[in-house]
């Protein structure tokens, strides 16, 4: 049943990120997520070399994933773009990324990265419990359900759109400095 709830969860017009399902793995759901952001989320033009690049999500840090991301991204496109991983201990070793996973467990160290990264078009997302504070624009919270936190003010430091459409389903926003519960 949790395979249905959550292709329907992911369909890009059923966003739902309060699922009350409790994931077989974690995991599994953050790459499907940090696929559908290539859907909800608008780039700058200038945020990839040419039409034809593909999506460059890059994992910063100790890796969670597995092959679990590849699988995920095989054969999908979004926007008439396809996927690549990338995976590094340290942002230096990284291509252009359009999304960045921050798993760093050391605060300084990830928001050493989220500073360095502040200005460029990039999508942050990470789950750290201060994530958004840190500077990054998407936390990850999943347990009996997944949730999603949004800092609305770095999205627009870093010249991303994210749709309303996500907004509604988060459950904090982080706007002008102040968080507001949404669920």
């Amino acid at each position: 049943m949790w395979t249905i709830a959550l292709l329907w969860m992911l369909h890009p017009l059923g966003l739902v990120a309060s699922q009350e399902l409790a994931p077989t793995n974690p995991n599994r759901v953050k790459a499907a997520f940090l696929r559908n952001f290539a859907h909800y989320v608008n780039w700058p033009v200038d945020a990839f070399p040419d039409s034809r690049t593909p999506w460059h999500i890059c994992v910063l840090g100790p890796d969670p994933f597995g092959d679990i991301l590849e699988t995920s991204l095989k054969g999908r496109t979004e926007q008439g773009r396809s996927f690549e991983v990338f995976r590094a201990e340290t942002l230096d070793q990284l291509p252009a990324c359009q999304i960045v996973f921050l798993t760093y467990k050391d605060d300084a160290r990830r928001r050493a990265v989220l500073d360095k990264l502040k200005n460029k078009p990039i999508l942050t997302v990470g789950d750290a419990p201060e994530f958004l504070r840190e500077g990054g624009t998407i936390r990850f919270q999943v347990d009996d359900r997944v949730r999603l936190s949004i800092n609305l003010d770095q999205a627009r430091i870093a010249a991303l759109v994210i749709q309303t459409r996500m907004l509604e389903v988060s459950s904090e926003v982080l706007d002008n400095g102040i968080v507001r519960k949404m669920r």
